[in-house]
């Protein structure tokens, strides 16, 4: 995307605002829990949906893939709402757009459970850009890994109590109702946000937003590198989100409240890899992270085929994996980028096809068990998915550290 002369991200930033106030932290993290919840609290309901709605799995699987379909298609939609709006008045923007994503889904048919459901897409998609951004502007560089994996923690965070909840929630309002429930929590962080802004001020310097030139980053091998290796983190972590629950309750006849507790802990384990990472990233190379968590990662779906009966284990080791291979690769994201402006057009590539991918993972594996009648299948792609992850992660990191040594 091109913003006419709009200066680069590497602009100079005041002084004043190189900071990371408590306020300002925790302001910004209850904003950004909203950023999974929303379309995560549909996989403890499949089953209900799809009783009530008369659709198959594949149909309902559709409900959790096409927000991750507009994190990469919709991307420079919501680069454009940033420019417009700067970064503050577009997280603005997404918390609204949820809710009001959320109202459209929860009135009607199928036809319009998918309507509300792109809206929610398109709002986090907004978010998904926008909060990095102020992490980058607003923090000092000392401390950007830190809240920025307090960030991928939050998103681990909401996808576990929209896991845990949704089933209970559902118990008495229904599974509309249970649905519709999670805007509440938008409405908050909405309410905290603009609350912070109107005391802090919003006149911030229009040269820093997103929505600057961005350098061509699509011709660079190690750029193709890092969105195989995106799109293998991301379909595995969506793939296993949607079905870990309905695979729980087919294979240990798990109840909808007990399977929705059992696939919390995959979401809640990933704050142990989200913060970790951060923390090992100076200490290691930065490819030894990946190697590690590589192996984790496709431990979860082989160890859910071998031993099912240790699914709390598994869903563990997943857990940490996931969130912490988030996080490696942001760090060898950045690492790559010799400025923040190519920082943010590396980001949003490397999300944009990671993303695009994945969001063909619930309705291909919810295909692939209805084909089957069972999830073995399901289980050796993500096996595939995740060693994906681990090999062109490593790849990228091992390119991106020699290009750095020349």
């Amino acid at each position: 995307m091109t913003g006419g002369t709009t200066p680069s991200l590497s602009s100079s930033r005041p002084a004043a605002r190189l900071v990371a106030p408590a306020i300002f932290v925790a302001v910004l993290l209850l904003a950004s829990i909203n950023l999974r919840a929303p379309f995560i609290a549909v996989a403890p309901l499949a089953g209900e949906i799809r009783a009530d709605l008369g659709i198959s799995a594949a149909e309902v699987g559709l409900l959790t893939s096409l927000p991750v379909l507009c994190f990469g298609l919709a991307a420079p939609l919501a680069l454009l709402i940033a420019r417009r709006t700067g970064p503050e008045l577009a997280l603005v923007t997404c918390l609204g757009g949820i809710v009001a994503g959320a109202l459209v889904r929860s009135a009607g048919p199928f036809w319009l459970a998918l309507a509300g459901t792109v809206v929610i897409g398109i709002a986090i998609t907004v978010g998904n850009i926008v909060v990095p951004v102020i992490i980058r502007r607003d923090v000092r560089p000392a401390r950007v890994g830190a809240v920025t994996g307090a960030y991928v923690a939050i998103l681990n965070i909401g996808a576990m109590l929209a896991s845990v909840a949704t089933a209970p929630l559902s118990s008495w309002l229904g599974w509309r109702g249970a649905l519709l429930a999670w805007a509440v929590l938008a409405v908050v962080g909405a309410l905290a946000w603009m609350l912070f802004l109107r005391r802090r001020g919003t006149d911030h310097d229009r040269h820093e937003h997103a929505a600057t030139a961005a350098p061509v980053v699509w011709r660079r091998p190690l750029a193709w590198l890092l969105a195989l290796a995106f799109a293998g983190q991301s379909t595995s972590y969506y793939g296993l989100t949607a079905w870990l629950p309905s695979l729980l309750a087919d294979e240990r006849g798990l109840g909808p409240e007990a399977a929705g507790a059992a696939a919390s802990l995959f979401q809640i384990c990933a704050v142990i890899g989200a913060v970790g990472v951060p923390m090992l990233a100076g200490r290691l190379p930065v490819w030894a992270p990946i190697l590690v968590l590589g192996a984790l990662w496709v431990t979860m779906p082989v160890g859910l085929l071998l031993a099912p009966e240790h699914y709390l284990l598994f869903a563990a080791i997943g857990g940490v994996a996931q969130g912490g291979g988030f996080a490696s690769l942001l760090t060898v994201i950045a690492a790559a980028a010799g400025s923040q402006r190519q920082a943010a057009a590396l980001s949003a590539f490397v999300q944009g096809v990671g993303y695009t991918v994945a969001a063909l993972a619930p309705p291909a594996l919810g295909l692939a068990h209805d084909l089957t009648s069972a999830w073995t299948v399901p289980l050796f792609i993500m096996v595939g998915t995740a060693a994906a992850f681990g090999v062109f992660g490593m790849i990228a990191a091992l390119r991106g550290a020699a290009a750095r040594a020349r």
